[in-house]
């Protein structure tokens, strides 16, 4: 029966990655709950030993030989111990062994509900540990279930041989975007969190490090450090500027970001689903800086102030709208990739 139950800990440590060494001392504890809750009387004198070398688990109470017994829980007679031990003494103390399966029923689920929830934890902490090293990667998950009052959604991920529930809450939603369960999209993870149920997994789809990681996935350049992101602005849904600079005079960093045929970018905004996405270079000169992240509209000038971290910029009076953007959203998106604040005017009002 020993055998069967250290061999039993063994898969455990093979199949779910639980140390041998967490499951025996659950199991100690286990056993100790179960025998003070079977022997009240002798709580402190009850011991657990486990002998992993020789597959060996005793449970027993100490007990101190007494000429007279009284308190059975504690003591036994002489006669009582030379039974165990021929060669006891009045005032040695001797163990009596106990039979695990004499124990009481509710000492058994004691010791089994103190089993599983070692499990339990073990396992949390397995998923805990392996979501942790996600943080701020992407990783696939498929949709399980939409809350339709709040919009938030629960998706499964997984993570190596590790699965576990992640919630993504309207905020971290595309606006727009249409899911149903059992589509299988990218999330980017933002935060693991511990909690009492198990890890709490916090994703993303409107996070610019979502389309950070999307560029490195699909551009080798950025992987290997050759071409670098230096900044990115995101409105999900509708359009991401990103700056990106090249540690190799041989690469044109915005050219390799695009891709043959545009070919990569454009898996990029398929993924997004259609979120445009503004490629600029980066560049130490604020004024050049600025002007690049004004993309598609042209710049006439760039004045940078003397303190503070703004500027003004004068465009071409028939090219004001598209500088500005819809609704404010190209000078806008200009503004936090840069870190400056814009002031654009007119050619014919500078």
């Amino acid at each position: 029966m020993n055998a069967e139950f250290f061999a039993a800990i063994a898969d455990l440590e093979k199949e779910k990655g639980i140390p041998k060494g967490y499951m025996l001392e659950k199991i100690n504890q286990a056993l100790l709950a179960a025998l003070k809750k079977d022997n009240p009387a002798a709580a402190d004198n009850v011991r657990v030993e486990i002998d992993e070398a020789k597959a060996k688990i005793d449970v027993y109470i100490m007990k101190t030989v007494v000429e007279e017994v009284l308190e059975p829980a504690v003591e036994l007679s002489l006669q009582q111990a030379r039974r165990i031990s021929p060669k006891a003494e009045i005032g040695d103390v001797v163990n009596v062994t106990v039979e695990t399966k004499k124990f009481g029923r509710i000492a058994a689920q004691a010791a089994k509900q103190v089993i599983i929830q070692g499990i339990r934890e073990a396992e949390r902490s397995i998923v805990y540990e392996e979501f942790t090293s996600k943080e701020h990667e992407i990783l696939t998950g498929i949709v399980s279930r939409i809350d339709p009052r709040s919009g938030s959604i629960s998706m499964k991920i997984s993570s190596n041989s590790e699965y576990t529930e992640a919630m993504m809450n309207s905020g971290e939603r595309v606006p727009g975007e249409v899911l149903k369960e059992g589509d299988r999209i990218k999330v980017y993870v933002v935060e693991v969190r511990k909690s009492t149920s198990g890890p709490q997994v916090m994703i993303s789809r409107t996070h610019p490090g979502l389309v950070k990681r999307l560029f490195e996935l699909e551009v080798p350049e950025i992987f290997d450090g050759i071409v670098e992101i230096k900044s990115i602005a995101r409105e999900a849904g509708s359009r991401t500027k990103i700056a990106v600079m090249s540690n190799d005079p041989n690469v044109e960093p915005i050219g390799a970001c695009v891709g043959p045929k545009g070919g990569r970018v454009s898996a990029i905004v398929n993924e997004l689903r259609g979120e445009k996405i503004d490629i600029v270079n980066y560049s130490e000169d604020p004024a050049e800086y600025v002007a690049a992240a004004l993309a598609p509209s042209d710049v006439i000038s760039v004045d940078v102030a003397d303190e503070g971290k703004s500027c003004r910029v004068i465009v071409p009076a028939s090219q004001l709208s598209l500088a500005i953007g819809k609704e404010g959203q190209n000078v806008r998106l200009a503004a936090r990739l840069t870190g400056y604040k814009i002031d654009i005017k007119p050619d014919t009002n500078a």
